[in-house]
């Protein structure tokens, strides 16, 4: 005995409208419950200068790091090695307490300098200023 095997007459059409809502619940899902993270910029704008007849007071020492355009740190003119910067800051801390730190930065200088030594003055606690330098 032989049998027949028919090829073909049967067509099953599945229904594709429970797993449509099923993926667009779960996308307003996930879009309701995302965090999204608010990261915080360095700020490079400059301040508007003072008016020239503002008295100014007595103002404070002040520290200058310099990163070159070939990536080479100097400390208040001084050379230093760019990884030792904050070393030699905080040792020039201890004779002008207080004093203000501009970090100085020519152009094409690399940004992981700047980005590096800003957030190592800020974990530090030490308020610094940025200066672009042009050219």
């Amino acid at each position: 005995m032989r049998r027949r095997v028919r090829h073909g007459g049967d067509d099953a059409d599945v229904d594709m409208t429970p797993m449509l809502d099923i993926v667009f619940i779960m996308l307003i899902f996930f879009i309701v419950t995302a965090t999204f993270l608010d990261e915080k910029g360095i700020d490079l704008t400059q301040p508007p200068p003072p008016p020239p007849n503002e008295i100014d007071p007595p103002s404070k020492p002040s520290i200058a790091v310099y990163v070159d355009g070939q990536n080479r740190c100097s400390v208040d003119g001084l050379a230093a090695e760019c990884d030792r910067v904050i070393l030699t800051v905080e040792s020039l801390l201890a004779d002008k307490p207080g004093a203000n730190i501009i970090l100085k930065v020519h152009e094409t200088a690399d940004n992981q300098y700047l980005v590096g030594l800003k957030d190592s003055f800020d974990a530090k606690g030490r308020d610094t200023k940025i200066e672009i330098i042009k050219g």
